[in-house]
């Protein structure tokens, strides 16, 4: 096993990545309940969208452990299962929409099989890569904040600080009050103690529900979705390839699997010591094409589509170095899928502190990019802006690369845009048009 997952090579320890595993577990569980209620909007029977939330996310998490042997954690996207449930289904039928996360994921694969994904990558310049970390920092915190009720939308300000005498702001303070406290006194696994303890003080506050009943059963009605009939009996995958607006909606499904992964892996890359001095995530093509088969799984289980989660890097935080991690977290989701109604009394706002103090960590950033150079900064400024306000890992990235070649432009260095930057550019504000 030591060898396998080169777990002392890395610095870590069995119990260190078990530990680290149950954190990253903990800190996405909520999609076990949220996923399922979003694509029951679908027309997917609830039990079928647990079943298939769980089994997804399992597979994908074990197949990043196993393959890339990296501590990225799989599941459900939030986001696209909202475009899935929302836009797809109401015009072409649950099944018409899991067949188009499902192409959109064998597309993205062909992809970094070709070595494509990989190289714009590659040729992202170095500012821009920090200021994807820095935007990813106060994403992650965000959404800390905002599952801890201490954010909240406004119609006035757009957004604003949440009821401070509500139940779920209490339960998101204690969170990060415990975090910052057990992290002060170097308390191993600080991030989990915090979100288990603040669960269970949920409990009685009514944040936390006590579940009805601890096992349910499997539901596979969603499986193989993209090869099941439609009402007029049509194999799903058939309507795909026969209809160009479905074939747009892949197009943008894609580009927001391409470049969200690509954050993500940084961010998690950044806290788990697998950044390199010069912004490149290792083993990044391993990792990348487990992310894209992903995808494919996704929608073949009926899950929408499955990719990276940000919220890996609280795991990362927490000591993940290795693959072993991410198996224990596979193995939680896999009992989830039968002891989902126990899975459920984790509430989102017992991760709020876990989340927002990811975010402070990843805030270091900023010192490494040089803000007085208008080509360094103000494309890392769009992108650390972008990502957080648009809430959108992909939307955030897009203008940063477009503002990169204006200032490029502008200041006299179009030389240092390199072509694939030009080709990522393009399909952005292809993307953006399509939106």
């Amino acid at each position: 096993m030591d060898s396998f997952f080169k777990i002392s090579e890395r610095g870590s320890s069995v119990g260190q990545e078990i530990r680290a595993g149950i954190t990253t577990f903990l800190a996405m569980a909520y999609i076990i309940v949220v996923n399922p209620g979003i694509l029951e909007a679908a027309g997917v029977p609830f039990t079928a969208a647990v079943t298939a939330t769980c089994l997804g996310a399992a597979i994908t998490t074990l197949l990043m452990g196993l393959v890339a042997n990296r501590p990225i954690a799989l599941a459900s996207g939030m986001g696209i299962n909202a475009t899935v449930a929302y836009v797809l289904a109401p015009m072409a039928g649950w099944q018409v929409a899991m067949a188009v996360v499902f192409v959109e994921g064998i597309a993205i694969l062909l992809l970094v099989l070709c070595g494509l994904r990989e190289a714009i990558m590659d040729a992202i310049p170095v500012s821009l890569r920090h200021g994807i970390s820095i935007g990813l920092g106060l994403f992650i915190a965000m959404i800390g904040l905002k599952n801890g009720g201490m954010i909240v939308a406004n119609e006035s300000t757009m957004v604003a600080i949440g009821d401070v005498q509500s139940p779920v702001f209490l339960v998101g303070a204690i969170s990060l009050a415990l975090t910052i406290i057990l992290w002060a006194l170097k308390v191993k696994g600080a991030l989990l103690l915090a979100i288990v303890i603040a669960a269970v003080i949920g409990v009685p506050l009514g944040v936390s529900s006590m579940p009805s009943s601890v096992v349910d059963t499997l539901d596979f009605a969603s499986f193989a979705a993209p090869f099941q009939a439609t009402e007029d009996g049509v194999l799903a995958i058939v309507k795909v390839f026969t209809t160009p607006a479905l074939l747009v909606f892949a197009f943008s499904l894609m580009m927001s699997d391409f470049f969200d992964t690509m954050g993500t892996a940084m961010a998690v890359a950044k806290q788990g010591d697998f950044l390199t001095e010069d912004g490149n995530v290792e083993d990044i093509k391993k990792v990348l094409i487990v992310d894209s088969a992903s995808a494919a799984v996704g929608g073949f289980c009926g899950a929408s589509s499955c990719t990276s989660f940000i919220e890996s890097a609280s795991g990362a935080a927490d000591g993940a170095r290795t693959g072993l991690s991410m198996v224990v977290t596979a193995v939680l989701f896999l009992a989830s899928a039968f002891l989902a109604p126990l899975i459920g009394m984790v509430s989102s706002a017992a991760t709020c502190g876990a989340l927002v103090f990811v975010g402070f960590l990843m805030m270091s950033e900023a010192k490494e990019v040089d803000w007085d150079d208008l080509l360094e900064g103000v494309p890392s400024f769009m992108v650390a802006a972008g990502i957080p306000f648009t809430y959108s890992i992909s939307s955030g990235i897009g203008l940063g690369f477009i503002t990169y070649v204006v200032v490029a432009l502008c200041t006299g260095n179009i030389k240092k845009v390199k072509p694939l930057m030009w080709v990522a550019v393009l399909a952005f504000v292809i993307y953006f048009l399509t939106l």
